[in-house]
């Protein structure tokens, strides 16, 4: 290696040490995992978990968020409150040492607490970092204690006493510093979510939201815990056992609790906690669980002569279709791999929680033969189903391969084979994709025009899903497969847009697409490659002059500035269909990746998303009568 003849200068003076809480603010994505809205309100779960915490110690019966109206929040709670006495270590009382020092805090061992959420000790201080002004007020041992801090947790006085009391708990106010975060609004209803998914997972605890910004208030108590959840998880659907299977079981050290229901779905819907804190990737406890479940119900079909020699055997697919279920672990020395606490790790949980659900799931199958009867008829009707959709899978792979490189004959293709730069336009009717494929860019962007209203897959297996010809072109077209062959990294498009009329059929087939991603691809929506094009509503013209308007305010807007500006005639065009434009007014307003505007379809909350698609899309009628009751006074100007 041969060294520059440029050099500069590298010595300790080079070497940035942050002491404190700076390490926070001048990194605070390592922390809170980003600035935006996320991020915000990450500070709001760091103070409310360590409430939590005090619950599951069983300390805390009541757990208080007020947001205010300059959105700064309190969190408060009756727990045993923060201890105040000195520390040996740092010489600061025990308050000032958790909001001031990294990776202090009562979680690290000793008799503090036995199972905690918060096993990083960054928490609250990390908040009071990301804070330009925090008030921490304790009530413990028959007196009130007080210290604020400011300008990203620097003590304005030393902690005071302020009277006598007689409760315990912490008081945690806090306003979020506006030159760490791009936006400063908390949104109620994540909160509210997010509050209701603790107090389910923490039995016996009453939660409470106040906004004052408008003046809502709204509280959550579930002594039922998990079996409380599991049956909100389905409200919308159709059960197949009335009553859900419910366990909490101590091994050792780990509690355990297990609530398990089936409905009428054709997907898996398992939320799994270790600590209260979710494991979307799952860990040892899902596997052990799943192993369990599938042990105990194929036993039980063989047992009682349900399942037959000629039925060949059951799948762990199987008994996972249509499942809802919660698990919920609470252990002294979890395990996470990787930073974001994703995944359990610990080896032993999964060999407890196969313990519990292979002894109390066949209890529960025994002691309700009628539920139990309608659990299996619904596994065999999944493994049957899953024969017929495996032939279909095949039917449709070997079309793709037979056609090869040719491809669906409607799709017209872009001429780049770099996925990261392509995108795939799906549009309804002929009329429309005559239009499109002339206006497209043909470098980059590629056209599938589909004939009429695809399948409802919400009420579809996918062998039903698989017959439906458009369904299979659109899957061809994507190149990804389905199901057992599907592999994202074979995608052709990185951007797939659908692009319907401005009307109700426009908006019926539009959400009958995201329904089929959502169900079937939702990794397309977790990468960001899914978009719905806006396409403008009115054409506004005045002479030769003509403007695009994309709502009925910009309507207004540029209607006002015309009559300003000129006498000639001002005429409006209402676009209700994509085949109304020519092909350069839709690459002018919809197609022209510097002019258009695309919304990119995002689930951030995927329990509520599976909620809206199942109430709106699914069989039960009841729900989806009472939210059109419910919202029908909010529709304007609807197009029949």
């Amino acid at each position: 290696m041969t060294a520059s003849k440029k050099t500069s200068k590298y010595g300790a003076s080079d070497i940035q040490v942050l002491e404190g809480l700076q390490a926070v603010r001048k990194r605070p994505g390592m922390y809170i995992g980003g600035t935006g809205i996320d991020g915000l309100h990450h500070l709001i779960w760091e103070v409310v978990d360590n409430a939590i915490d005090e619950a599951m110690a069983g300390f805390c019966s009541e757990i208080k968020v007020i947001v205010h109206p300059d959105n700064s929040v309190t969190v408060t709670d009756n727990g045993r409150g923060i201890p105040v006495e000195r520390h040996k270590q740092t010489g600061k009382s025990a308050l000032e040492t958790v909001l001031t020092v990294l990776h202090a805090g009562g979680k690290f061992g000793g008799e503090g607490y036995k199972v905690s959420g918060g096993l990083h000790g960054v928490g609250v201080s990390v908040v009071n970092a990301l804070s330009t002004h925090l008030r921490a007020e304790v009530h413990r041992d028959g007196q009130a204690y007080v210290q604020e801090y400011k300008d990203g947790g620097k003590p304005v006085s030393a902690l005071k006493k302020t009277g006598k009391v007689a409760d315990t708990g912490t008081i945690i106010s806090f306003n979020p510093d506006p030159k760490i975060f791009e936006v400063i609004e908390f949104d109620y209803q994540k909160i509210l979510d997010r509050l209701r998914q603790q107090a389910y997972l923490t039995k016996g605890v009453h939660v409470k939201l106040i906004d004052e910004r408008t003046s809502k208030t709204y509280g959550y108590y579930f002594e039922g815990g998990i079996k409380s959840y599991v049956e909100h998880l389905n409200h919308n659907k159709e059960i197949v056992n009335k009553e859900p299977f419910y366990v909490e079981k101590q091994i050792g050290s780990t509690n355990i609790e297990i609530a398990v229901q089936y409905t009428d779905s054709y997907k898996e819907n398992v939320q799994s906690f270790a600590n209260n804190i979710l494991t979307p990737e799952g860990g040892t406890h899902i596997t052990g669980f799943r192993t369990a479940l599938t042990k105990a119900i194929k036993d039980y079909a063989k047992k009682t002569g349900f399942l037959k020699e000629t039925d060949g055997t059951l799948a762990g697919e199987d008994v996972r279709e249509g499942l809802s279920a919660v698990i919920s672990v609470k252990l002294p020395d979890p395990q996470f791999e990787g930073q974001t606490k994703a995944k359990l790790g610990n080896p032993e949980v999964q060999n407890q929680v196969q313990t519990v659900l292979s002894e109390y799931f066949s209890y529960y199958l025994e002691e309700n033969p009628t539920e139990a009867k309608a659990i299996i008829g619904k596994c065999l009707l999944s493994a049957r189903a899953r024969l017929a959709a495996r032939a279909a899978r095949d039917t449709v792979i070997r079309k793709g391969a037979l056609e090869g490189m040719t491809l669906p004959g409607k799709l017209a293709d872009c001429s780049s084979k770099d996925a990261s730069k392509s995108e795939l336009y799906i549009v309804e009717g002929d009329s429309a994709g005559g239009s499109s494929k002339q206006g497209r860019d043909r470098t980059f962007q590629a056209i599938l025009p589909l004939r009429g209203k695809i399948l409802n897959v919400e009420k579809a297996r996918i062998d039903k899903m698989l017959s439906s010809e458009e369904i299979k072109i659109l899957i061809i077209a994507m190149g990804a497969g389905i199901g057992e062959n599907y592999d994202i990294e074979k995608m052709r498009y990185h951007r797939i847009i659908i692009m319907t009329d401005a009307d109700v059929d426009g908006a019926h087939i539009r959400t009958l697409l995201l329904t089929f991603f959502y169900r079937n691809f939702p990794e397309l929506i977790e990468r960001g490659y899914l978009y719905i094009a806006q396409p403008p509503l009115y054409a506004v013209g005045s002479g030769k002059n003509k403007e695009y308007a994309y709502t009925d305010a910009e309507k207004d807007k540029i209607l006002e500035k015309l009559k300003s500006k000129t006498d000639n005639k001002i005429s409006i065009q209402r676009y209700k269909g994509l085949g109304e434009m020519n092909p350069e007014q839709l690459w002018n307003t919809t197609m022209d990746p510097e002019k258009r505007v695309l919304l990119q379809v995002t689930a951030e909350d995927a329990e509520r998303a599976d909620e809206v698609f199942s109430m709106l899309m699914g069989d039960a009628v009841d729900p989806r009568k009472r939210f059109i009751q419910t919202h029908a006074a909010n529709v304007r100007n609807l197009d029949v």
